[in-house]
C-alpha cells in the first residue's frame, strides 16, 4: 500500500476513491477485504484522511503519511543502495536501560536499526556518517537516557572492522541475492497480470531492501557486493514498467482534487 501511495498519490493534491484502490490491488491478487482492512487501519493510525463525496469515500495522505513516503522516495531515488559519499565519520548512540524498561529498550533498538545503526557492543550502536537521531529519542521519550556522539576510527581500530562487527553482512547480501533471483531474469514476475502489477511488486521488494540496508561505506564492503547490481536491475525494470503502469492506473483510479490546505492535512 505504501508503494502504491508513494507512486500514485504522493506529491499530488488529490484523494483517491477506495473502490478504485481495491481494483488496483485485485490485479496483484489481494482481496477486497484485505485492502479495506489496510485502509481502515491506516486511517486509524493517522496515515490517511477520509473525504466523502456522496456515497463514495476518497482517501488522502496526512502529513504523517507524507513524511513516511518522502523518506521512502529519498531512500529509493536519492540515497541509493551503496554509500559512495562517506566522509569517514560515525554516529555513536550509547544507552543503558534496565529490564524494567525492556519495552522502551526494544523500541529504541528497532528504531536504530531502521535508521541504519548496528550494535557494536552492549549498549553502543553505530551508523556510518552523521545520522540525526533527535526525532527517534524524542519520540520515544528517551533523550535523557541516550548519549549521542560523532567520531572517527583511530588506530588500532579500523573502519572495516567496525563494519564487520556491527553489521550482519551475509544477511544483508542474501537479501539482495534474493531480489536478483526474482528480478534479474529473462521474464520477471511472469505471474503478474500486467505492468502495473509488476511495478508495484518491484517497487515494494526494492523499498523493503533499502529500508533494511544500513547504507554502509562502499570502500568497506566485500568485492562484488550484490547491492550494486541489484540497484541497476531495479532502475532498469522501473523504467520499463512505469509508462504502461501509469496508463493502466490512470484508467482505474477515481480521484478528486483537493484544495492545497486540505491535501496532506
Amino acid at each position: 500500500m505504501l508503494t502504491f501511495l508513494g507512486i500514485y498519490v504522493r506529491g499530488r493534491d488529490t484523494a483517491v476513491y477506495s473502490g478504485s484502490v481495491i481494483e488496483v490491488f485485485e490485479r496483484i491478487g489481494i482481496s477486497e477485504e484485505a485492502v479495506r482492512s489496510t485502509l481502515t487501519r491506516m486511517a486509524t493510525r493517522d496515515l490517511l484522511a477520509r473525504h466523502r463525496r456522496g456515497r463514495k469515500v476518497y482517501l488522502a495522505l496526512t502529513p504523517r503519511a507524507v513524511a513516511v513516503l518522502e523518506d521512502g522516495y529519498r531512500r529509493i531515488w536519492e540515497t541509493g543502495a551503496v554509500n559512495r559519499d562517506w566522509n569517514g565519520s560515525w554516529t555513536l548512540v550509547g544507552f543503558s536501560l534496565p529490564d524494567s524498561r525492556r519495552s522502551e529498550r526494544h523500541d529504541l533498538r528497532s528504531q536504530l536499526v531502521w535508521a541504519g545503526f548496528g550494535p557494536l557492543q552492549n549498549g553502543l550502536w553505530i551508523a556510518a556518517g552523521e545520522v540525526d537521531v533527535v526525532r527517534i529519542v524524542e519520540d520515544l521519550g528517551l533523550a535523557d537516557a541516550v548519549t549521542v556522539l560523532t567520531a572517527q576510527a583511530t588506530k588500532p581500530t579500523e573502519s572495516a572492522d567496525l563494519v564487520g562487527k556491527a553489521f550482519d553482512l551475509p544477511t544483508i547480501a542474501a537479501r539482495y541475492q534474493a531480489f536478483l533471483s526474482r528480478w534479474d531474469v529473462t521474464a520477471p514476475a511472469v505471474e503478474a497480470r500486467d505492468d502495473l502489477a509488476r511495478q508495484l511488486l518491484l517497487h515494494t521488494d526494492w523499498l523493503q531492501l533499502v529500508r533494511q540496508d544500513p547504507h554502509l561505506p562502499a570502500e568497506h564492503l566485500p568485492a562484488g557486493w550484490p547491492a550494486v547490481r541489484a540497484e541497476k536491475v531495479f532502475r532498469t525494470l522501473a523504467a520499463r514498467y512505469d509508462p504502461a503502469a501509469a496508463g493502466i492506473a490512470a484508467g482505474l483510479l477515481d480521484e478528486i482534487a483537493l484544495p492545497p490546505a486540505a491535501a496532506g492535512s
